[in-house]
């Protein structure tokens, strides 16, 4: 790459936190740790300020309005669009992976890896590849749908698109009914489906059809995807 990864660390347990930070300094050269955070709040700002390469995210932080790493995902995203998502976390639910996955983390990994394996996974992400634990395979592919990179912590696949390259600046807004162009800057600034629905008295099921429809029109994959889009085109 040329240059130090510059990557930020979110967890909610000290001891954790420091260790993780600890082995990756100690092996690798080529990673920079530019920031750290405990919950929701901090760690929003910490991305705001920082923008790191890649954010190593637990899925259970508190703070916010309680949607974790998920929230802090979506809630950074128009202050730090280029930014990548690796979720490290104890959990192998499928809800907590779908959700981070969803909301645009490019990885998950469990806390049981091995430091060489995550400091691989960072790398990785940061080339643009999705990377996960073997065993969380299902879940991921079910959370992306069909047809989305893939590879494991151990074995890559082909990197995701650049959704600050040419071929999306091709796309234009007006491509979306105005419904569908409101609907779709609610969801970028991070409100829920059930926030869409009351903020246009609509029904939440035609908020997810309209959703639907603005991420086939735009040729994106999740709501992550459309909200740094949003983003990087200033339209949020």
């Amino acid at each position: 790459m040329g240059r130090k990864i510059r990557i930020g660390v979110v967890d909610d347990h000290d001891l954790f936190r420091a260790g993780v930070i600890s082995a990756i300094t100690a092996s690798a050269d080529d990673i920079e740790i530019v920031g750290q955070a405990g919950d929701v709040e901090s760690s929003v700002r910490m991305i705001a300020e920082t923008k790191p390469d890649v954010v190593l995210l637990d899925v259970h932080v508190p703070g916010g309005e309680g949607g974790g790493g998920s929230e802090i995902i979506l809630r950074s995203v128009p202050h730090a669009p280029r930014t990548l998502y690796l979720a490290l976390s104890v959990s192998d639910a499928p809800a907590d992976v779908g959700a981070v996955i969803r909301a645009g983390a490019r990885g998950y990994v469990t806390k049981t890896i091995t430091a060489d394996d995550l400091i691989a996974s960072i790398r990785q992400v940061a080339e643009g590849y999705a990377v996960f634990s073997p065993k969380l395979a299902g879940f991921v592919l079910n959370a992306l749908g069909p047809g989305q990179p893939q590879s494991t912590a151990s074995q890559a696949a082909a990197p995701s698109p650049d959704l600050d390259g040419d071929l999306d600046d091709d796309i234009d807004i007006d491509v979306l009914s105005p419904r569908e162009q409101e609907v779709m800057r609610l969801i970028a600034r991070g409100y829920s489906y059930k926030e869409v629905a009351a903020e246009l008295f609509i029904s939440i099921k035609t908020v997810e059809t309209h959703v639907s429809k603005v991420l086939r029109k735009l040729q994106l994959s999740n709501r992550g995807e459309l909200t740094r889009w949003a983003a990087h085109r200033r339209i949020v």
